[in-house]
């Protein structure tokens, strides 16, 4: 069986069980099948497979059919042209997100800002890019995940950042000393429990704990906005993604605290909105 022939039974297959983007997918398998980039899939699409590179394909088709994401499959996740590894432990990165980094960014060079601090830090997405496109700033970034602690580290040193970010395993703010920081910038959990079982099923493979953000989805954020005017230098800016309908109530409980000002929102790609930034006064 050729490249060709082996993409194409993917990609029917794929489309058969209604998985999403079955094209892209069954060839983005093949690139991580035979460990080469797409310019050599395509220019090699003639090539006979072996047995066990078919055997690997088609397990992987067998695995993303499963509702397994491609990342979990892959462990290789783009975000803000970095190259990240995930897995099951850990919140696979949203382009969404990418908002969220590149508005921290930016007024972290405006404020000339030196530490920053990312809450629930997964993957370490957030945190290795601030790193990376913030050279001279320090990052602490907490989880309460030691296992997404592990990969973020990983991360980090792929992405030759190690030495700027300070990980810590915590709740929240439980185990931070009396530090304050420029900047909070934070992505945590907001699904509403009771809607996580009616998502996608490779949305459901993500790790629980990093989704469920309580009965109303608002968690965090209540426990974020209470307690970081505490760790936040005078002025400094308070950073947080948020779902889609969670504007009103992310904001009203910001301006409930009495604590900020200059509270705005930003849309994503999508033109949803995606992140609210306030500062404290």
């Amino acid at each position: 069986m050729t490249i060709m022939e082996a993409i194409k039974k993917g990609m029917i297959e794929l489309k058969n069980s209604n998985i999403e983007s079955p094209k892209l997918k069954s060839r983005l398998l093949m690139q991580f099948t035979l460990n080469k980039p797409r310019q050599y899939v395509i220019v090699n699409d003639m090539e006979e497979l072996n047995e066990n590179q078919r055997k690997k394909y088609f397990d992987a088709i067998l695995k993303m059919k499963k509702g397994i994401p491609l990342e979990h499959i892959t462990h290789q996740k783009e975000f803000m042209k970095l190259n990240f590894f995930v897995d099951e432990n850990v919140l696979i990165p949203r382009q969404d997100t990418e908002i969220l980094v590149e508005e921290v960014i930016k007024i972290a060079q405006k404020t000339n800002a030196k530490k920053i601090l990312d809450l629930c830090a997964g993957s370490g997405a957030i945190a290795v890019s601030l790193a990376k496109y913030l050279p001279e700033t320090e990052i602490t970034a907490i989880d309460i995940s030691n296992e997404a602690l592990k990969i973020a580290k990983k991360n980090a040193i792929s992405n030759q950042v190690e030495n700027q970010i300070t990980f810590i395993s915590s709740d929240l703010f439980t185990n931070l000393n009396d530090e304050k920081f420029d900047i909070i910038v934070s992505n945590p959990p907001y699904i509403k429990r009771n809607v996580i079982d009616t998502l996608d099923e490779e949305v459901k493979k993500e790790p629980y704990i990093a989704l469920d953000g309580g009965e109303d989805g608002l968690y965090f954020y209540k426990k974020i906005i209470k307690e970081s005017y505490q760790y936040l230098k005078y002025g400094g800016y308070l950073c947080l993604e948020i779902g889609f309908d969670q504007k009103i109530d992310v904001i009203e409980l910001i301006e409930n605290e009495e604590k900020f000002e200059n509270t705005y929102s930003k849309k994503d790609l999508y033109d949803n909105d995606r992140i609210v930034v306030t500062r404290i006064r």
